[in-house]
């Protein structure tokens, strides 16, 4: 059946983007399934210590603070292909090394940290070159396509995996989620090995001097690009952290057990690819004031969560807010990836990932800390109402500043920094 040339699916018509797409719904279950056993193993070894949980999601995240933006230079360097093809190797050698600990017996507490700090660092620098990647894969007028394709994938993982995940631990412990994550990583590496480079789309790119300060002076010139990662940071600072909200909520206020816990990934998912498909439809309404709406809508989704009475409740809620982020930060990422130069794209991608990855390793102990001290439910109730506070004074103080053209050049913005270090 032919692809319409506008249609929601058009990013199939590419060739590479056909062989990568099921190879990325494979790992992206392995993910997800692995997101979960991690958590539900930490408060196994730690007596469900919600303390011990916030710091593992802090290591895992804290290389974005070094690497990401290392990574996004790289993107603008070298071949992004074989780039990922490394960093999916270290990826599936970590999950690999902790699920055999955990099937043999031997896991302890510091090797679940390690591995989560190898995966972390993987992560921080294919995240950048995997989104910049992009638009190699299906060229510049599918880019925000793709964006929404991918993001339904990454969800439809979301909707499996986590699932999977709570059967397998109820039944054999975590060991075979870890397994299983690190077996699929090899789909991905196969498919990379399979496209073809001839179709990729490379674009003729200025000549800039491939620093990462060029990065920074382009998107702190852009009002258009810097006000959607200040949305993006409070909102995944404070907002997202539902694998820790679900694992404290499930464990702590309704005595759950690892099947009920991964189901709650589920819901969250349902809503997730909900808003992943419905923002393919909804290109015309990619601006930045749609971004900060967006996110305050998903911080009071996240407060009112904070006041579901029953298991049921919670999970019947969890769609809301899995729709309302999803279409915030696909509209994020897209306008991030469409409005910013070829030749400077990788760059702004790592920063973009270092200020949406990058407070989670101050917020993850933060959160863990404080549901110890006040609570669960006044934990997720403080940081809805925290991202919701910053949504509103970034409206209040950028509202008419944001609507720059989405065609400004390297050489409209970096002129100064040339001449800085000449």
């Amino acid at each position: 059946m032919a692809i319409k040339e506008d249609g929601n699916w058009r990013s199939f018509r590419h060739r590479n983007y056909r062989i990568l797409f099921p190879a990325n719904a494979a790992s992206n279950i392995g993910t997800w399934a692995q997101r979960v056993a991690q958590d539900w193993l930490i408060l196994q070894l730690t007596g469900n210590s919600g303390v011990y949980l916030g710091l593992v999601t802090a290591v895992q995240f804290a290389p974005v603070l070094l690497f990401s933006l290392q990574g996004g230079a790289l993107a603008d360097r070298v071949n992004k292909r074989k780039l990922l093809m490394f960093t999916n190797c270290i990826g599936a050698l970590s999950s690999l090394g902790l699920g055999l600990l955990v099937v043999a017996g031997n896991v302890q507490v510091w090797h679940v940290f390690f591995f989560a700090l190898t995966l972390g660092i993987s992560s921080a620098i294919d995240a950048p070159i995997r989104q910049s990647f992009t638009s190699e894969i299906v060229g510049h007028s599918d880019i925000a396509n793709a964006v929404s394709l991918n993001s339904a994938n990454f969800n439809a993982g979301r909707l499996i995996g986590p699932a999977l995940s709570g059967f397998l631990i109820a039944r054999f412990d975590t060991g075979p989620s870890f397994l299983i994550n690190a077996f699929t990583y090899l789909f991905v590496i196969l498919a990379l090995l399979r496209m073809r480079e001839s179709d990729f789309f490379i674009q003729e790119k200025k000549t800039t001097q491939g620093t990462v300060r060029e990065g920074l002076n382009y998107a702190l010139a852009r009002p258009d690009l810097y006000v959607v990662m200040l949305v993006v940071f409070f909102v995944a600072t404070f907002g997202l952290n539902m694998q820790i909200f679900n694992a404290l909520m499930a464990t702590k206020e309704f005595g759950k057990g690892p099947a009920s816990y991964g189901l709650l990934g589920t819901y969250v998912a349902i809503g997730s690819l909900t808003g992943a498909l419905i923002s393919a439809r909804l290109e015309r309404f990619r601006r930045t004031l749609f971004v900060i709406k967006g996110g305050a809508v998903f911080s009071l989704a996240i407060t009112l969560l904070s006041l579901a009475p029953t298991y049921t409740w919670y999970s019947l809620w969890l769609p809301i807010c899995g729709l309302s982020a999803l279409i915030t930060l696909i509209t994020a990422n897209s306008l991030i990836q469409v409005n910013s130069d070829p030749s400077i794209r990788g760059r702004v991608s790592g920063i973009y990932l270092l200020i949406f990855m990058g407070g989670t390793p101050f917020g993850s102990p933060l959160i863990g800390w404080l549901v110890e001290v006040i609570g669960v439910r006044e934990t997720i109730a403080l940081c809805g109402l925290i991202s919701l506070g910053a949504c509103l004074t970034i409206w209040a103080i950028f509202h008419n500043k944001v609507n720059l053209p989405h065609d400004i050049s390297v050489e409209g913005v970096l002129p100064a920094a040339y001449d800085d270090q000449r």
